[in-house]
């Protein structure tokens, strides 16, 4: 038998599965401070994020873009701390805020919450605490110890006072981890170094010890092996007994010699030390005595980090693979484990009576019977005091004590209770036991005392005994003991009401709050009202119905009250209470108007029936109410005619409320009702609503009541924002007929909207006295002409020169015209323009005039403006026209005057005088009205004048175009008079552009000859010159060199420039050696002719360096590289030096490279310069010469030079120039090709790259050095990412056991790495299977066993594949490659362990069927392994097919209890098949999932009786109860027969068989079967029966039973009929006296209101009773 596991081994989560990557399941990325938070930062998606898991809320898991070094989780709340190389913070999650935040002096290499406030720091070289509350910093607590310098730190505990410190780390020292601590006293200020790897602190409470120890305990494995756990005691208390010191060995397995502590947690409530090892090894050990409980592991990973699991006081941890891991007692097992397995009873006892745990009562019993009997009191209190689950502590141990009698001291039940209360807290019984004589006596402060503490357990009994002394503190019993109804009663008795509600909350208890309320109400009406407020404004829903408690208020004439109470609940105004706002509204509209009318006046409540209360509001004289509330239009027509009642302001603003026609039709009531008193009202109205009830409808309304005042009102207030012309002109009418007209002359002024036509009808209808308006509406919109008509028809002059003097006199033209159409004398009008000062335009007046010919009339007006120095354009335009119409000598003023615009005069003369046009258009630079009126007239002499004076380019252009007819005698005449005459050397600039612009090149060459080579004025003007030459190179290059040699005063650059240009090199060349410019023409010479042999000539004629640089540059572009390199020296020019290298390069003229080089180095020292010289050199086959060069001091790129001397295989220049460097990589492969591998080898050594120790590798594998390359290939195989393809190579070349060797000799590395041991697993796999097996077993857990496996099944070693999927838990693959591989891979022993931790089911059956072909006789104990994992019909289903259910028997009936249809069909069937009944028939009745109809059917023609009879029971069973009779009576089963007629419940089936007996003859059954069926049997047929038969005698039991029978219930009956009629008439008498008292009803209070106590008779428990006669007669 197993030994029993006295621990609890709990899987929380498996990190990987809530998406956590196992490369961020570490010590450095994970943390967890408490049993709720997992802490993982993690890097994914080239992004960094921190995971939190939650363990307390379905491991839910959260995900926050946060880049930090360190994330630890607070241990109870959601605020995480943050590190960042020196910044610390700390942040609320939930809060989304910032907490604390700190930048430290160094590095924090460790930190930890130590509480909940505080946070432990660990940097380099001391430690700090920092609180996070308030803006505190950290403070040092100590200075680390030399001890763990070098340390890795894993963890920083402290007591729970803070007062002492211990500081863990590890470090691997001598092929060991070693562990160093620090503990250090704050009070003290001293350290001590310690050797350990895991420590804690706790406290234990001592027996008879006042307070609890502090204790210090800490687990090492030293040098030796060997483990200790140290318990220490520290700060001992004076009073306490001191704690021994405990030094245990910590046991540690031969197979786990590398194992250490690395974690320790302590259990407080079980005082047991929780200790976790690197290996997985959990330790449980006893606090108090250092006993060890128990030792097991738990995991093959290491757990590196762990807390205290709250829940269970015991220890949870995450390891490696991610599982999240928990160990706690079994509370169950842990005593039992102890006592039987440890064999130590005081471990037990004392473990039990610390924690409670079950196991060890008959040891408590036994020890307190032993010492009661012995009279050791107090020693059995305590036993029974601290017995586990209370198991002592009963009223038999009260009693007990009691019945001991007192012998001077304190009585042993005292003693008893007072231990009690030491140890804790007492229990319901002894709680009551107790009080009583506490109370009795008065103490009741000892009791107020230990009710304080928590020493008693409080009960209702306890509350209602107390009750009886004092109120109060019965509240708080009842409080405690959660007796609501009690407490409740309380505090109403107590008046403290406002307590109620918040406690029935807490308690989740309903009081009836009606009655409540009531007596509340009677008692203290205000306090009601707040209580009533209370018990409606609950966060969920009303307590009670808001319209109850206003009728409680109402009942009791509390208006006030129930109103207040309705205004504070009513206030959010919900539909839902439109009934409870209609009901106060009416009760206070009936008996507090003026407080109706301030609630409405709130505008609080709207849901309520607005048509009852505004009845009620007219009734009561509120008619603002009553129209608030009125729709129908009768109705508010009715009230609204009470103005007088009524704010003008509120009326006003009512309106608002109504629509237009209902306005209309209100406001015409009241004009018709009382114009004079309402028009105010009705204006104001008006004017607030025109927009709504558009202007037209109210002017409509006010004329229909011919209202011009109102009208005018009205309109006044909208007309300045109003844009309709109907508005506008009704207010110029109303204020005509008012006689306001200010105002319609303003109207008539400043607006825009009115119609002027019917404006000016209407003021010339009106006969206005004063004629203003009409004047202002004429001149405006351009009635001047029909206003000077009726002004001079009517006689009112005087407002015709008003007008034209001081309205507007810009309007002087048209009344002028007006007065010259209607005849008015000449002399008037002159008298009239001459008494005008405002300003008017002369245009139009000029224009007036001149349309009728009247010009002359001006003549004195605008001498006047002239003499007036009037500046005025037309004026002076007026005066020319007249003076060129008289022919007043007009040249003169068109010449000298400056004001006229010559434009408009221009074209007043072109039909009369061309000439004074052309001086009009020539003085205003008309320039197209001047062409045109030349060439019209053939004036082109003045048009050559103007246009060569005027320099207009684009003028120039219109002119000179080809569409111009005129342009060959506008050009003679230039040429021949224009030009000739000119002084200005700016105008023959123009006049030449003019004709270049306009590509005139035969023109422009004539036109500077004339003006370059005849010697005239400008014959050495150099731009004349350049012009000449530009122009005869572009169209007529027959000239240009005749034009160069007798030209001296041109830009000689840029005309060869342009002669190059236009491809005339033979020019350029004679123009730069004209100037002595040689560089230019060597130019020439060699890029535009291109002959070289020329160009040399010239340059050994010219010598200059600068031409020799230029035919240099020329050969060398030529591939003439000696000759480019000799014209380079001779110029002493190396700027070109990278040309000539590539150039020299490619034409292998490397000997004048090197001399062309080394001179360039002479004048520049350039890495280019020196690595090709280098280079030269080598192609040169002048190593000394580059032997001596590396010797000097040089900038070359020694390391290009050797590349390129590699690439081109000059191997022992590349070799010099590697080693001067050096570059060892380089070097290698050169010694490769000089075949010096040795060299190579050493080379690449110092190289110390994987790319050279791979070619080097390559190399010598070709070479066949093996020993050379196994050397190279140590230094690449510690590479994983290079060591498949160094084994390719190997492979490839057959070398197999030089890789293994190789490979092997790698396994030995101190960089050896899973890859390593991967492949040389593969290569055993293919060329060395008999090694493989042993290599996978040492190396199993380094590793990768998928690549493995799938190298085995390539080479078919099943059993290696089997090995790998096992170790890698894919038992799937493991069972499946079993089966598919059985003769080399199939173990029995081994396939039954792995079965059952598959996960495909499909397996199982596969593994059946694998089974029942190749080993039969082992299936029922492979069987007995799958029972948790398979499917029985399946199971059945499969063995049923290929008809092998025998074979399974055993594993059939081990799993029948399942009671499954399928197995229990199976094996019915093999026990009907074996002739086994007696087990059929335990199947059928202890397994009743069977188709039992089916099964009767078969057995019911079985040979065999027993079967037969099973049959018979099947059909009973399932209530065919006459086919199971038959059966019986066929066999002769009577009894079996009576028992199924006796089960039917049916008495004609009874009776039937008891005539069959009968029949039959069987006196026997027949006396038998009326025993059995008596309730079924009719006492008459069974008399008939045995008269007719003889058989009174079997008959005769059966009738003195029934006889008895009858006479009971007879009795029974009787006595129930008298009690009855006895109730009834007392009822009567009672309903009687009831109506007497009630009155009849009219007039007597309300069910709802008459009180609690009363209660209408109709709700009495008679009335419920439909067959009372009291409810009849009601």
């Amino acid at each position: 038998m197993n030994e029993p596991v006295p621990i609890k081994f709990q899987e929380h989560v498996q990190l990987q599965d809530v998406g956590i990557s196992t490369a961020n399941i570490g010590f450095n990325t994970l943390t967890m401070e408490s049993d709720r938070f997992i802490c993982v930062r993690e890097h994914q998606n080239n992004a960094n994020q921190v995971v939190i898991i939650d363990l307390y809320n379905n491991n839910e898991v959260a995900r926050r873009p946060i880049t930090a070094d360190s994330a630890i989780m607070h241990p109870t709340s959601k605020v995480m701390a943050l590190k960042s190389s020196k910044q610390l913070q700390v942040f609320n999650l939930e809060l989304k805020s910032k907490l604390a935040s700190h930048l430290m002096p160094e590095e924090v290499q460790f930190w930890c919450w130590l509480d909940v406030k505080t946070i432990g720091l660990v940097t380099d070289h001391a430690v700090y605490h920092w609180t996070i509350e308030g803006n505190a910093s950290p403070v040092k607590i100590f200075d680390r110890h030399v001890n763990l310098e070098g340390c890795q730190i894993i963890s920083y505990r402290t007591s729970a006072d803070k007062k002492w410190c211990v500081l863990v780390g590890i470090s691997a020292q001598q092929g060991r981890v070693v562990g160093s601590m620090q503990l250090y006293s704050r009070e003290r200020g001293v350290s001590q170094p310690i050797e350990g790897h895991a420590a804690a602190f706790a406290t234990f409470q001592l027996d008879n010890a006042p307070s609890p120890s502090k204790l210090f305990i800490f687990a090492v494995r030293t040098a030796s092996g060997t483990g200790k756990l140290q318990i220490i005691e520290v700060d001992h208390t004076e009073g306490n007994p001191p704690f021994p010191k405990k030094s245990v060995e910590v046991f540690f397995p031969p197979e786990a010699a590398s194992d250490f502590p690395v974690s320790m947690q302590i259990s407080e409530r079980y005082g047991v030390i929780y200790l976790v090892t690197k290996h997985g090894f959990i330790h449980l050990y006893d606090l108090e005595s250092g006993v060890c409980i128990y030792m097991n592991r738990i995991t093959t990973e290491t757990i590196f980090v762990t807390t205290v699991h709250e829940a269970t006081s015991g220890i949870i941890g995450v390891n490696k693979k991610g599982q999240v891991l928990s160990v706690s007692l079994d509370n169950d097992k842990i005593i039992p484990y102890i006592l039987n397995t440890l064999g130590n009873t005081e471990l037990a006892f004392k473990l039990a009576s610390r924690g409670g745990l079950p196991g060890a009562d008959d040891l408590y019993i036994q020890q307190f019977n032993q010492l009661f009997s012995t009279g050791q009191y107090a020693e059995a209190a305590k036993v029974a005091a601290s017995s586990p689950g209370g198991l002592l502590r009963t009223p038999e141990t009260i009693e007990r004590f009691r019945q001991v009698p007192s012998q001077g001291q304190m009585s042993p039940i005292l003693q008893y209770f007072g231990t009690l209360l030491e140890r804790g807290r007492l229990n319901e019984y002894e709680t009551l036991e107790l009080a009583r004589p506490i109370m009795m006596q008065n103490r009741k402060p000892l009791l107020e005392k230990w009710l304080k503490e928590d020493k008693l357990e409080c009960s209702e009994e306890l509350g209602d005994f107390v009750k009886q002394y004092d109120t109060i503190l019965a509240t708080s019993v009842y409080l405690r003991a959660n007796i609501p109804n009690k407490v409740v009663l309380c505090f109403a008795e107590s008046g403290d009401y406002e307590k109620i509600l918040p406690y029935s909350k807490t308690a989740n208890y309903t009081p009836d709050y009606n009655s409540l309320l009531y007596n509340l109400a009677r008692i203290n009406p205000d306090k009601a009202v707040a209580f009533a407020n209370e018990l409606v404004n609950d966060q969920d829903e009303p307590l009670i119905d808001p319209e109850r408690i206003f009728d409680v208020f109402v009942s009791q004439n509390m208006l006030q009250q129930g109103t207040a109470f309705c205004l504070d609940y009513l206030k959010p105004n919900r539909e839902d209470d439109a009934k409870l706002q209609t009901r106060v509204l009416e009760m206070n509209l009936i008996h507090a108007p003026q407080v109706a009318d301030a609630i409405l006046g709130t505008g609080m409540l709207t849901y309520y029936d607005r048509v009852a209360i505004g009845t009620l509001c007219e009734k009561a004289g509120l008619f603002q109410r009553a129209l608030e509330h009125y729709t129908d239009i009768n109705d508010i027509k009715r009230v609204i005619s009470q103005t007088n009642a009524m704010s003008p302001e509120w009326l006003v603003d009512y309106f608002g409320t109504l629509s237009v026609e209902q306005t209309l039709e209100c406001l015409r009531e009241m004009l018709h009702s009382n114009l004079r008193q309402n028009l105010p009202v009705v204006i104001q109205i008006a004017i607030k609503y025109s927009d709504q009830m558009q202007p037209q409808n109210l002017i409509d309304l006010f004329e229909s009541f011919k209202s011009n005042e109102g009208l005018f009102y009205y309109l006044g207030s909208i007309v300045n924002v109003s844009k309709d012309p109907l508005v506008h002109f009704k207010y110029i009418q109303a204020a005509c007929r008012t006689g306001n007209l200010r105002e319609a002359e303003r109207i008539c002024r400043e607006s825009n909207y009115y119609d002027p036509e019917k404006v000016k009808n209407f003021l010339k209808e009106e006969k206005l006295s004063d004629q203003l308006p009409l004047v202002i509406v004429c001149d405006r919109f351009g009635f001047v002409y029909d206003l000077v008509l009726y002004l001079y028809h009517n006689n009112l002059q005087n407002y015709i020169e008003t007008y034209v003097q001081k309205v507007n006199p810009a309007r002087t033209p048209e009344v002028v015209g007006g007065l010259l159409d209607v005849g008015c004398e000449e002399e008037i009008i002159k008298n009239l323009l001459l008494s005008i000062k405002g300003e008017l335009s002369v245009a139009k007046l000029c224009e007036e005039v001149e349309q009728r010919n009247r010009l002359k009339l001006l003549l004195p007006w605008l001498d006047m403006r002239v003499n007036e120095m009037s500046s005025d354009p037309e004026v002076y335009n007026a005066l020319a026209k007249i003076y060129v119409d008289t022919n007043q000598n007009p040249e003169p003023f068109l010449k000298d005057n400056q004001l006229y615009d010559p434009l408009t005069i221009g074209k007043f003369c072109e039909k009369r005088d061309p000439y004074l046009a052309y001086i009009c258009y020539q003085k205003g630079k008309c320039d197209k009205e001047l062409i045109n009126i030349t060439n019209e007239n053939s004036m082109f002499k003045h048009q050559a004048r103007y246009l060569i004076s005027r320099r207009d380019e684009h003028l120039w252009a219109d002119v000179l175009q080809g569409s111009n007819e005129h342009r060959r005698e506008l050009v003679d005449q230039i040429v021949a008079i224009a030009l000739p005459e000119c002084k200005d050397p700016e105008d023959i600039s123009a006049t030449v552009k003019a004709f270049m612009a306009a590509d005139l090149p035969n023109e422009l060459i004539e036109l500077l000859e004339k003006i370059v080579l005849e010697n005239g004025a400008f014959s050495d003007n150099k731009t004349l010159q350049n012009l000449l030459l530009f122009t005869a190179i572009k169209a007529d290059s027959s000239r240009v060199m005749d034009y160069i040699s007798r030209l001296d005063n041109f830009d000689a650059s840029e005309v060869a420039e342009v002669c190059n240009g236009e491809s005339l090199y033979e020019e350029a060349f004679s123009i730069y050696k004209k100037y002595n410019e040689n560089a230019s023409a060597m130019d020439v010479l060699v890029d535009k002719i291109g002959d070289l042999d020329r160009a040399h000539e010239f340059a050994e004629r010219c010598d200059e360096p600068g031409v020799w640089s230029r035919l240099a540059k020329a050969q060398l572009d030529q591939m003439h590289v000696k000759e480019a390199i000799d014209s380079y020296i001779k110029a002493d020019d190396t700027s070109n030096y990278m040309q000539v290298t590539r150039q020299a390069e490619m034409d292998e003229k490397y000997e004048d490279l090197a001399r062309y080089l080394e001179i360039a180095r002479k004048h520049t020292r350039e890495p280019y310069i020196e690595t090709e010289l280098l280079v030269a050199y080598a192609k040169a086959d002048r190593l000394d010469d580059l032997e001596d060069f590396i010797a000097t001091p040089n900038i070359a790129n020694l390391q290009k030079a050797g590349d390129r001397c590699f690439e081109s295989q000059l191997f022992e220049a590349a070799k010099a120039l590697y080693s001067s460097i050096p570059n060892y990589g380089a070097l290698a492969t050169t010694m490769i090709r000089l075949k010096d591998y040795q060299g190579a080898v050493d080379c690449a050594r110092k190289a110390t790259s994987t790319k050279v120790w791979k070619q080097v590798n390559a190399e010598c594998i070709l070479q066949k050095e093996f020993r050379l390359a196994q050397i190279c290939g140590l230094h690449i195989i510690v590479h994983a990412n290079e060591l498949e393809e160094l084994v390719h190579v190997y492979e490839a070349n057959g070398f197999f056991e030089e890789l293994i060797s190789l490979l092997e000799a790698g396994l030995h590395l101190e960089r050896a790495h899973m890859g390593m041991f991967t492949e040389l697993a593969v290569v055993y796999a293919k060329y060395a299977p008999d090694k493989l097996m042993e290599h996978i077993r040492i190396f199993a857990g380094r590793i990768n066993i998928p690549k493995v496996i799938r190298a085995c099944s390539d080479c078919h070693l099943w059993s290696e594949v089997v090995y790998l999927y096992i170790h890698y838990d894919e038992f799937d693959n493991a069972i499946s490659t079993m089966m598919d591989h059985a003769g080399v891979a199939w173990d029995h022993a081994e396939f039954s362990q792995l079965i059952p931790k598959v996960s495909n089911v499909d397996l199982y059956y596969k593994a059946l069927r694998f089974y029942l072909e190749q080993h039969p006789g082992l299936l029922n104990e492979l069987l007995d392994v799958m029972v948790p994992r398979i499917n029985h019909p399946r199971v059945v289903q499969l063995f049923e097919a290929s008809d092998n259910i025998p074979l399974i028997k055993p594993y059939l009936v081990s799993v029948q209890h399942v009671n499954n249809k399928a197995v229990n069909h199976a094996l019915n069937e093999l026990y009907i098949e074996e002739e086994d009944h007696q087990s059929l028939r335990d199947s059928i009745e202890q397994h009743d999932n069977v188709d039992a109809l089916d099964l009767a059917e078969r057995l019911e023609k079985h040979e065999l009786v027993e079967f037969r009879r099973i049959s018979a029971t099947l059909y009973k069973n399932n209530r065919r109860w006459r086919k199971s009779i038959a059966i019986s009576k066929q066999d002769r089963l009577f009894r079996d027969a009576i028992d199924t007629a006796a089960a039917s419940d049916d008495h004609e089936l009874a009776e039937e068989l008891l005539r069959y007996f009968i029949e039959v003859g069987n006196r026997e059954c027949f006396a038998a079967i009326l025993y059995t069926c008596y309730d079924l049997m009719r006492p008459d047929v069974v008399m008939e029966l045995a008269w007719r038969h003889g058989l009174n005698d079997f008959a005769m039991p059966y009738m003195i039973n029934v006889m008895r029978e009858q006479f009971s219930k007879i009795h029974v009956l009787s006595k129930q009929v008298a009690d009855l009629t006895e109730k009834m008439e007392k009822q009567q008498e009672n309903n009687a006296d009831a109506l007497s008292v009630t009155g009849g009803g009219v007039g007597n209070p309300l069910m709802l209101t008459s009180g609690s106590g009363t209660q209408s008779p109709l709700m009495t428990t008679h009335s419920t009773l439909p067959g009372n006669p009291s409810f009849r007669s009601c």
